[in-house]
């Protein structure tokens, strides 16, 4: 077995026992259909199955219709280049060519399968594939050799009427392009004027010199080198990808080359670059080191000659990785929306500009995470967009489909990108369509001035900062304004464009009136008015509370830096309970939407205290625009077996039967009663017309746990807790909220303020 790179953080026996368990290999399939019942079968096979067939008999494009097409891409290999290996055989190449499809589906939520063809020859793999090819919506071509993957990707583009795109070439092509065009924003260069060397000039090299010069490098401003040296025109002996990139220079190797080069492309081997030559470079100087998995020179030495350099590499253990992952599941994605017929030019170019204006936006704390809590900001040190960031699916593809639509190989244009985006958004975010609703109806109505409490927390300021440029309200931050400007400026935001308010508790000309106010609520609870004074000048929670009371502000957000139960009692004394005081969850799994409730207040509520948190949250589900039908939860199915807690349920039923609400009820009753429809046959008695979507829990501990199991264990995403029933719209975050999560909080904060007042 090949040797390792010595930074590698996992031992070969770890490699090899993670793709053999638990089950062997990275991917299986997963039917998008029931199969529970004889109909099933009969619909999805025989005799139901031949309707389909029928169709696309008729017209081949129905197939994008009826079958998996239009979300299937193939990864083809013969096994020819494999990593840096080499050619080491068709089947060697299929632990790669499943981990493409598991990134895939991962960060696009494409389908692939993955196809290893037995033949080195261009001519047989270029018509297995040809014959086979129109079982996908496209064709990822990868690990194929130089020159031979040039030819066959353009006889099966030829050949075949979908999207056919060599990953080795055009995706590395694509992220270094966007790295290029960030590294030229920092270092002060223009794409049409820098001077750009290409160190190896093989399938990746060659495509990524092109996508530049349809970015905007100039052609003579280019040399290419091969092993044989620099590529001129009139070499002898050059093959037709090479010539097509030859130059009139008067350099003949790399040292020449590399004197006075603003940019250097490596994609070649250790140690192709040396010091020397970096050091002769321009100021400010670009270098991409590409080489797995060791780079043609390591960032180390570049530094030891040049601290003024902007550096990039293939490897995840240094910054600006040139990941292909950030490429090639988007642009199929973008491809596969518009049913594509080719990935052009254009589509390449409108993907590698859509990542460099990515990564120039503020970074997400779901990276932060990734990294192990390192802050990412747009820099040298990060010129192209981490692949964890969750703004990928939905930013990319609408560039890529737009380039398809624009240049006349899209066959399924798309009307509304707004509504695209969206629907990306949800192919891997099950809460984006329900934000959307929610950010849709707080831009539409009045808006909305939102406290931040914990105004000097760096991710209250981002999240802010976002909010602000979202459209979604005017922030007021709370505290000191130096302070909160200078963390502001550290994350790179100005404050100054935006206008978002920042009021200093302590020297506020409100500060009087609201100890005031608050001194009249607690004098009889056994507050002096010292204590009074202190909380209102030092406890920000009061203070933004007492904003809300007093008209200065419509709605809050709070809890970052203190635990939820701490907040909840500080907000409690300055605004009053409007209705009933609950924490309502929302929890989205397998395309269904459930709400949770009570899960942060009631500990042990009793019967009539359950009636109201289900009165409750049914107005809240309905204000949210579903038609709540609750279920209340017990461990008994209609008195069987009986007990104390079961028989509070009951009790609670038989209040809101004398209540005469305006919404389904039914209990009690465990969750799979609630949740699945064959299970409710037993009791023809329910009044629940549909699966239940709101469920009423017996206790704090009870809700609490089981919203954390579900999202513990993966597969749901928890919205929340929510908190309703005071008199002004207030929001609790977690201890240590991300920047996402206070958007989301304070984003319900507005809507639930703005239909309390429309109510």
């Amino acid at each position: 077995m090949p040797d390792q790179t010595d930074k590698q953080t996992f031992s070969d026996d770890e490699a090899l026992e993670f793709h053999r368990v638990p089950t062997p290999g990275k991917i299986s399939m997963a039917p998008t259909k029931p199969m529970a019942t004889q109909r099933d079968l009969s619909l999805a096979y025989s005799p139901g199955v031949a309707v389909p067939v029928l169709a696309i008999a008729e017209d081949v494009d129905r197939a994008y219709d009826y079958t998996a097409k239009g979300n299937m891409v193939a990864v083809i290999s013969n096994g020819t280049a494999i990593l840096g290996l080499g050619n080491l055989g068709h089947m060697a190449s299929k632990p790669v060519m499943e981990g493409k499809s598991v990134l895939f589906k991962r960060f696009a939520d494409v389908d692939s399968f993955d196809v290893e063809v037995k033949t080195t020859d261009p001519d047989e793999f270029v018509t297995v594939v040809k014959n086979i090819g129109d079982t996908w919506g496209g064709i990822n071509l990868e690990d194929i050799k130089s020159p031979e993957c040039f030819e066959i990707e353009t006889q099966l583009q030829d050949l075949l009427d979908i999207p056919v795109f060599h990953d080795d070439q055009h995706g590395t092509a694509i992220i270094s392009t966007a790295g290029l065009i960030n590294a030229c924003h920092i270092a002060g260069k223009r794409l049409d004027e820098v001077k750009v060397v290409l160190v190896g000039a093989g399938a990746a090299g060659l495509s990524s010199i092109g996508l530049m010069k349809a970015a905007g490098v100039k052609a003579e401003n280019t040399v290419i080198l091969d092993r044989d040296g620099v590529v001129y025109k009139g070499r002898p002996n050059v093959d037709q990808w090479k010539a097509a990139h030859a130059t009139d220079t008067p350099h003949r190797t790399l040292e020449e080359a590399m004197v006075g080069a603003d940019v250097v492309l490596g994609l070649a081997a250790k140690g192709a670059i040396t010091k020397e030559m970096v050091a002769s470079m321009a100021p400010n100087p670009i270098i991409f080191a590409m080489a797995n998995p060791d780079p043609e020179i390591t960032p180390e030495d570049v530094m030891s000659v040049r601290s003024d350099a902007i550096i990039a590499t293939g490897r995840s253990d240094y910054p600006n990785q040139v990941n292909n992952v950030l490429g090639f599941p988007y642009i199929f994605r973008g491809a596969l929306d518009v049913r594509a017929r080719q990935v052009n030019h254009e589509m390449k170019v409108a993907c590698a500009q859509a990542l460099a204006a990515l990564a120039r936006e503020d970074v997400p704390d779901e990276v932060a995470a990734a990294y192990r809590g390192r802050k990412l900001k747009f820099g040298p040190d990060y010129i192209i967009p981490s692949p964890f960031d969750p703004r990928l699916i939905w930013y990319i593809p609408p560039f890529v489909a737009q380039a398809a639509m624009d240049t006349g190989v899209a066959r399924k244009p798309i009307a509304d990108m707004d509504a695209y985006r969206a629907q990306l958004r949800e192919r891997v975010d099950p809460s984006a369509a329900l934000m959307q609703k929610i950010s849709s109806a707080v831009r539409g109505a009045p808006n909305k001035r939102v406290v931040f409490a914990e105004g000097e927390e760096a991710s209250v300021i981002r999240a802010a900062w976002q909010f602000k440029q979202a459209e979604l309200g005017t922030p007021i931050l709370i505290g000191r304004e130096d302070l909160v400007r200078q963390n502001a400026a550290e994350a790179g935001l100005n404050f100054d464009e935006l206008g978002i308010e920042i009021h200093n508790a302590r020297v506020s000309h409100k500060n009087t009136q609201y100890v005031d106010f608050l001194f009249g609520k607690l004098q009889r609870r056994g507050w002096l008015r010292r204590d009074v004074q202190r909380m209102v000048n030092q406890d920000r929670n009061y203070f933004a509370a007492a904003m809300l009371a007093h008209g200065d502000a419509d709605c809050m957000v709070t809890g970052v830096t203190r635990n939820f139960n701490m907040a909840m009692r500080e907000v409690g004394r300055v605004l009053d309970v409007r209705g009933t005081l609950i924490g309502l969850s929302i929890v989205l799994a397998k395309g269904r939407t459930l709400f949770v409730a009570d899960t942060t207040v009631h500990e042990l509520p009793d019967a009539e205290e359950l009636a109201d948190i289900a009165v409750q949250a049914a107005d809240t589900v309905r204000r949210l625009g579903r038609s709540p039908r609750v279920a209340f939860m017990s461990y008994s199915t209609f008195g069987n077996p009986p007990g104390d807690r079961g028989e509070k349920v009951r009790e609670a039923i038989r209040i809101l039967d004398r209540r005469g609400v305006d919404f389904e009820y039914e209990g009690e009753m465990p969750p799979e009663l609630a949740l699945d429809p064959e299970q409710r046959a037993n009791y023809p008695f329910m009044r629940l017309s549909k699966d239940a979507n709101v469920l009423i829990m017996p206790a704090v501990h009870s809700a609490s746990i089981s919203t954390k199991l579900v999202q513990a264990l993966g597969g749901a995403t928890v919205i929340g807790p929510l908190l309703v029933g005071l008199e002004k719209s207030v929001q609790i975050v977690s201890l240590g909220a991300s920047v996402s999560e206070i958007i989301t909080a304070a984003t319900f904060a507005a809507y639930e303020e703005g239909v309390i007042e429309e109510g």
